[in-house]
């Protein structure tokens, strides 16, 4: 059992991006750390067709879980809550201890290490912070007040009780022994499903984190994120505005994340400096996965 794994859950609209995301581990990953992919099973070829099997291995959702869902939950599609869903239950794979979630649009900017996640060879670093900047951010509020609503709602359901607010957004360790712990202890013992604390609250890293928090089921040694995510647009544009480059944010994180919410302009999978011209991602590439959705559509 590996120590620690990258994974990401993703599907067949963001094939681009997990090239992208895939390319930056190759040329970035100075300890060989396994990547694991998991998509439906529907889009399975097409990713097996398409990406590089050396550097990452494949799953199929269904493959890890049998509780996906098929109709909204919350008013929250399908697909987006079996994202969830399959991130917290991956740990049943039995491959890993801890496993570093990453989403479809990240990609990493500097050579990493098990020391960038890892505080020791048992204990992952645990991403967790309150966000203060965003909080006081008029630009973010629309997002920011229902979601806090949320949090809430989660540290009543488990019982926690802690005036701080202290999570995270994505790109995290997940101790394999904490959601162990979270389903034995928790879930099974109301008798809930995943599906049901999502309905209440769709933060699957907050129910996670929350849990850490109040059971201790490992020595939490909290960082700041490994990744700077742009959240919006206007975000990323001042970032340019300044004149901050890709290298001076690998001064500080790992990686990147272009909120694909916002971005949804496949030419512009990767921050583009202030510096520079900006470039459209490979015409080759693009019209290679092209064919490749298209076959199997």
């Amino acid at each position: 059992m590996e120590k620690l794994v990258l994974f990401c859950k993703t599907y067949r609209n963001d094939l681009y991006r997990v090239v992208n995301l895939i390319d930056s581990v190759k040329t970035h990953n100075c300890d060989k750390i396994p990547l694991y992919i998991s998509v439906p099973a529907c889009d399975f070829d097409l990713f097996a067709s398409s990406v590089d099997t050396f550097y990452a291995h494949l799953l199929t959702d269904e493959s890890i879980t049998d509780q996906l869902v098929s109709e909204k939950v919350g008013g929250i599609s399908p697909g987006y809550i079996n994202q969830e869903i399959v991130k917290l239950i991956f740990w049943k794979t039995n491959v890993c201890e801890n496993y570093f979630c990453l989403d479809s649009d990240c990609y990493f900017i500097r050579d990493f290490y098990y020391r960038d996640f890892m505080y020791n060879d048992d204990t992952p670093y645990s991403v967790l912070v309150e966000d203060k900047e965003l909080c006081i951010d008029p630009d973010y509020q629309s997002y920011w007040v229902p979601r806090f609503d949320k949090l809430i709602a989660i540290k009543e359901s488990l019982g926690y009780q802690d005036d701080r607010l202290l999570t995270c957004h994505n790109c995290t360790t997940f101790s394999c022994k904490v959601l162990k712990s979270f389903e034995e202890r928790f879930l099974k013992s109301n008798k809930y499903t995943y599906k049901d604390i999502l309905e209440r609250s769709p933060y699957e890293f907050s129910w996670y984190n929350f849990w850490l928090q109040k059971e201790k089921e490992i020595e939490i040694v909290p960082i700041e994120p490994l990744f700077k995510m742009f959240h919006y647009k206007k975000q990323y544009l001042e970032a340019k505005k300044k004149g901050i480059t890709e290298r001076d944010i690998s001064r500080a994180y790992i990686g990147i994340v272009l909120n694909s919410n916002w971005n949804s302009d496949l030419k512009n999978l990767k921050y583009i400096d202030p510096t520079i011209k900006p470039k459209s991602f490979s015409k080759r590439i693009i019209r290679k996965l092209a064919n490749c959705i298209a076959e199997f559509d």
